[in-house]
């Protein structure tokens, strides 16, 4: 058993957690969109307009910040006024990235809309830049966000909507080192600023414009963007071309070729897939140290608006649909990112889970009219009561809590901690597959009232929920919690994510 302590300053506060790191991500891949979000208004599944109800319930669960769309990789072939006016008259289209199969566009930008609306999220739209024009994303911007009359005001109200939107979030252009266009750093950087400066603020619509940014470690793909809008040492503001840059990072086992299997795993795998999502917290390190040359004042964001876990597809699946389990391991994973996430809230302003049904590391699996919530659904769930709090410094003592892997070594227990109107919520995971921890939370500063908690495990690292067994892994009451003249203390069990809310007294 390992032992740990973990000194919490309840008076000493640090950045404030924004809710969008708890964001999504839903692209025209597979069953994310049709036949996940979308059912059609003639499906049998309970429906809105043709958006599926009990999964907008189960995200507004979430406290579900805002929501990522139309890809990935899609969006830079996806040509918007092809998913406006009436569904029937719609042209098809190939969807050449997922599949290639053939999609008839009858989700396009008002049903986009009309699903954030019923979820109480807000739209995160990622604009053609691969294939698309600056004028074609410019008139996107127009026919959302704009008031009054112009040619794309009057095509939005001969569409049926006649106020318009409010839609802060636009990337520009997706992977433009890659499936975005096989660009170079420079040329991408140039292109940022060009169609930045055409998305136009209307009215009071102030847009946050997200430049396509680096995958992995590639730093230099972040300074080449950060040397569009500042100089090496300035202090001045940046130029305000865009207000953020995005990273990609999905956590393997394996290389590319061989990720692995979602639930055919060991524990050395297991400790592999946890040494890469600890690889995170360096890879924001260093976009932020970047970025802090340029940019001391961080007023411009860091978005991981791509992260999770990449296995290979189901068997018997389409390998172009990207569909995979989702067990216990995934859920640690996700409990891990979230603490490295609050570490960098100072600079990182979203992120978005990839993605959000029957694709990737999905919240929601779908079959027919069955749903089940998967482990990392609960993570989220469990989790969302750091959204927009301010987050407490937490320092980890350890004795033994780590593992071998490879090379390097993995620190098996992880922590972080907010307050919010009073209420002070506490995350705690232990990533040993075999062996629990006891930890002492020291608490300093304050007094914590009588404090509930709830624990997500399972039996084994591989266990994960289906439709016959929706809730083998699922949170349940923990209270094993032990008052201490400093604090509480308690055992925490292997594979197993925590949290703990509680009053200030």
């Amino acid at each position: 058993m390992s032992i740990a302590t973990a000194v919490i300053n309840l008076d000493i506060e640090g950045p404030k957690i924004s809710r969008h790191l708890y964001g999504h991500f839903a692209e025209h891949l597979g069953r994310c969109i049709y036949g996940g979000f979308w059912v059609g208004e003639d499906s049998p599944v309970p429906n809105e307009g043709g958006i599926r109800l009990d999964i907008v319930q189960a995200l507004r669960a979430l406290n579900i910040p805002n929501l990522r769309w139309p890809g990935g990789c899609f969006a830079d072939e996806y040509h918007w006024k092809d998913g406006i006016g009436p569904r029937e008259q719609r042209p098809r289209m190939v969807n050449t990235h997922w599949g290639n199969v053939e999609e008839n566009n009858h989700f396009g930008t008002h049903e986009f809309m009309a699903l954030c609306e019923l979820l109480g999220a807000e739209p995160y739209i990622s604009g053609n830049v691969g294939s698309g024009t600056v004028q074609e994303m410019s008139e996107w911007v127009e026919y959302l966000t704009r008031d009054g009359d112009s040619p794309m005001v009057r095509l939005r109200k001969a569409n049926g909507r006649e106020e318009p939107w409010r839609v802060k979030y636009w990337g520009i252009g997706n992977e433009t080192w890659g499936c975005g266009g096989n660009m170079r750093a420079e040329y991408a950087a140039d292109l940022s600023r060009q169609y930045a400066t055409y998305c136009r603020d209307h009215g009071d619509n102030k847009l946050y414009r997200i430049a396509s940014g680096a995958s992995n470690d590639d730093y230099k793909w972040t300074e080449t963007l950060m040397q569009q809008i500042s100089c090496f040492g300035c202090e001045a503001t940046p130029k305000n071309f865009f207000q953020g840059l995005s990273v990609h990072y999905y956590t393997m086992a394996g290389p590319w070729e061989a990720k692995g299997s979602a639930t055919d795993f060991d524990t050395d795998d297991y400790y592999r897939t946890l040494s890469a999502a600890r690889r995170l917290d360096r890879i924001l390190t260093g976009h932020s140290t970047v970025m802090d040359v340029y940019d001391p004042g961080r007023t411009v964001g860091l978005v991981l608006d791509e992260w999770g876990t990449w296995w290979d597809v189901e068997p018997g699946t389409n390998p172009g649909f990207l569909y995979q389990q989702n067990t216990l391991r995934d859920a640690l994973v996700a409990g891990i990112h979230f603490d490295i996430f609050h570490k960098h809230a100072a600079r990182l302003h979203m992120a978005n889970i990839a993605q959000t049904v029957n694709v990737l590391q999905a919240m929601i699996l779908t079959d027919g009219d069955s749903l089940v919530l998967t482990p990392s659904y609960h993570v989220f769930e469990m989790n969302k009561g750091h959204q927009d709090a301010t987050s407490l410094p937490v320092h980890l003592r350890t004795e033994n809590a780590r593992r071998q892997v490879a090379d390097t070594e993995l620190d098996t227990l992880s922590a972080s901690a907010s307050v919010k109107d009073g209420t002070v919520f506490i995350s705690l995971t232990n990533l040993d597959a075999d062996e629990p921890a006891e930890v002492t939370l020291d608490l300093r500063g304050g007094i914590l009232g009588e404090p509930t908690a709830r624990l997500l495990t399972a039996d084994k690292l591989q266990d994960h929920n289906s439709a016959d067994t929706p809730e083998a892994v699922s949170p349940r009451p923990f209270d094993a919690l032990t008052a201490t003249d400093g604090g509480l203390a308690l055992i925490l069990p292997p594979h197993s994510f925590l949290t703990i809310e509680a009053r200030l007294a």
